[in-house]
């Protein structure tokens, strides 16, 4: 995709959408961490169901190991992968408490080190929490990616590294969002609603869907 087009790409869902943020509920870094850590191959609705349950009773690193791993597991069971997200979450309350005074640290290496987050993870917690330009390459980020042309990649490293490149700095650190947003609802996966899409006439996927379709 041509530097203009970029451009006119993030400026399009800039106007629609001024004040992107993600889908997940939360107050605090620590509640964000733990609800991207559940996210993992699961819905942020699904998400946002549970944590509404977990939070009120227990939204601290404290709170979490008060509880127990077999408690918490009641309330994420609903969530895919739940006993290993429920370990997971455990054993990083844990550490935050033992190596970062109960404070989710603010660098990638250490959010890296904490059990059950990548790079991704880190990423959007790095972002949403903590105001920096990253960006944190999910399905939906890779798909619209590639389909639009504007950073094609083989795996979600190589898309990331090109979106650091070619996505403008006055967007960068909105631009996770925004992406998401799109491939979740406009650039789907099964069926892209290319009529409702702002930046059809920019994209140059060809498999297009029609109105008629």
């Amino acid at each position: 995709m041509k530097r203009a087009d970029v451009v006119e790409m993030f400026t399009r869902l800039r106007e629609l959408n001024p004040h992107p943020t993600t889908e997940l509920e939360y107050t605090t870094p620590f509640e964000l961490l733990v609800a991207v850590v559940l996210s993992a191959q699961a819905t942020d609705v699904g998400v946002n169901k549970a944590t509404r349950k977990l939070y009120p009773v227990a939204n601290t690193p404290k709170a979490i190991l008060k509880l127990g791993e077999e408690k918490l597991k009641r309330y994420i069971s609903s969530i895919g992968l739940y006993n290993a997200k429920a370990k997971n979450v455990i054993a990083l309350c844990r550490l935050l408490i033992d190596e970062h005074g109960g404070e989710v640290p603010n660098s990638r290496e250490e959010l890296e080190a904490l059990p059950g987050v990548g790079r991704k993870t880190a990423n959007v917690v790095l972002n949403t929490a903590f105001g920096e330009a990253t960006i944190a390459v999910d399905t939906h980020i890779f798909r619209v990616s590639n389909r639009t042309g504007l950073a094609p990649g083989k795996d979600v490293r190589v898309v990331e590294d090109k979106l650091e490149k070619v996505v403008p700095a006055e967007f960068k650190q909105d631009a996770h969002h925004w992406l998401i947003l799109h491939g979740r609802y406009v650039c789907k996966a099964r069926k892209p609603d290319c009529p409702q899409c702002v930046i059809r006439d920019l994209c140059p996927y060809k498999d297009k869907t029609v109105a008629a379709d």
